[in-house]
């Protein structure tokens, strides 16, 4: 239910960032890449302390205290639209994204602590559904939100900053037996106090290396690594070409990302729900590969049927198939990682992974923001479209079979 909340207010955040950006530079990739790189950064500054935190305290409070915090800083982003005032507005960004490093691990790290290890599919598949449901949700209502006059982009961070708060009295009521942290809130600051301590001893590339020899360690952590580093260049390739390729097909700088991103989103949430009731028994790395060949395909003919013939309802359809196509790679992954990795690093380990995978997509954003100028949008979105379904199929002719560290 948290998750519910949180995905609907997220939504409304992201398509006022997007009005943001395009009433200032419409049509600016770079705007908008410049932005985003914003949200990515404290995936490296924080990351590494952020992991260390996650392992020695009570996730079920960090996740708590992260919402609270996070539902206070976007609280105050409207005062900055109306004084006009855009720094501020990228600084409480970066520390609201920063927040975000330490609850996205404590999330992914506590799921194999609330159910057995043979319910971890099941488990990843309703923590996937009901993100999607959020998704649908607050991207069929953020794109109409944001362009209604008297609401906007400052109504979208108001509703924004509630939803936070709701998701930590939400998230106030899970039952988790979870005492790494000691007994009562001394401890838990004296075992805050070391973990930062420790962290900050360290450097970025040390925390790097540590957590790069974990991934390596395990044959299935390799392959997710791979396939993660694989769809976070894409879609980081991918991220504000398609943005401003959908405006200026359509003519508006929101209405139609949300009906398309519903239609996404839709798609994700049935191709969720099938792939948990129908491929349980199928080999993941198999599914992942099955996945990103169809993946790849769909984007190259979405780029072709929205280039060449701008219809909503068939751009619509392509994309809610998209959405079906994509969805086995997210579960799967999830799943690989939580079947695999000790429990004792599962945060350090998520925050290592996302380090890596959003270097990936943050290089390809500003590469493929740049070159857009060049090579035109429609042929950045085939190329990933192509790259995609290529590795896709070479996966699913010639990938080795996994092999289970024990």
């Amino acid at each position: 239910m948290g998750q519910l909340v949180s995905n609907f207010g997220d939504r409304l955040n992201q398509m006022a960032l997007v009005a943001l950006v395009y009433q200032s530079h419409p049509g600016n990739e770079v705007a908008l890449a410049k932005l985003i790189s914003f949200t990515i950064i404290p995936v490296f500054i924080v990351g590494p302390i952020a992991g260390v935190w996650v392992d020695r305290l009570n996730r079920k409070n960090v996740m708590i205290i992260s919402d609270v915090l996070r539902g206070a800083l976007v609280l105050m982003v409207p005062a900055f639209i109306m004084m006009r005032q855009i720094l501020p507005i990228y600084l409480i960004i970066f520390v609201t994204f920063s927040i975000s490093r330490f609850f996205i691990p404590s999330k992914m790290a506590v799921i194999p602590d609330l159910v057995a290890k043979d319910k971890l599919l099941i488990a990843n598949t309703l923590q996937d559904t009901t993100h999607m449901i959020g998704n649908v949700v607050g991207l069929l209502v953020a794109g109409f939100i944001v362009n209604i006059r008297y609401v906007g982009a400052i109504g979208g961070f108001y509703i924004d900053s509630a939803t936070f708060f709701v998701s930590a009295v939400l998230i106030a009521m899970i039952a988790l037996k979870d005492n790494r942290a000691g007994e009562n809130a001394k401890d838990s600051l004296l075992v805050t106090a070391q973990a930062l301590g420790g962290s900050i001893k360290r450097s970025f590339m040390d925390e790097m290396k540590e957590g790069l020899k974990l991934l390596a360690k395990y044959s299935d952590m390799r392959f997710v690594v791979y396939a993660f580093s694989l769809l976070l260049s894409g879609m980081g390739a991918i991220s504000c070409v398609i943005i401003v390729f959908i405006q200026r097909a359509f003519g508006t700088s929101t209405r139609h990302l949300g009906f398309l991103g519903t239609y996404l989103v839709c798609g994700l949430f049935l191709g969720t729900v099938l792939y948990g009731k129908l491929c349980q028994g199928i080999d993941k790395r198999k599914a992942i590969n099955v996945s990103f060949a169809f993946t790849g395909v769909l984007i190259a003919v979405f780029s072709i049927a929205v280039n060449g013939y701008p219809n909503i309802f068939l751009a619509g359809f392509i994309t809610g198939l998209l959405g079906i196509a994509i969805s086995p790679i997210m579960i799967a992954i999830n799943t690989l990682t939580h079947e695999t990795i000790p429990e004792d690093a599962r945060g350090r380990i998520f925050s290592s992974l996302e380090g890596v995978i959003h270097l990936a997509f943050l290089v390809f954003m500003f590469v493929a923001a740049y070159a857009a100028e060049f090579v035109g949008r429609f042929w950045i979105l085939f190329t990933v479209g192509a790259i995609f379904a290529l590795c896709g199929i070479a996966g699913t002719l010639s990938g080795p079979k996994p092999e289970r560290s024990t």
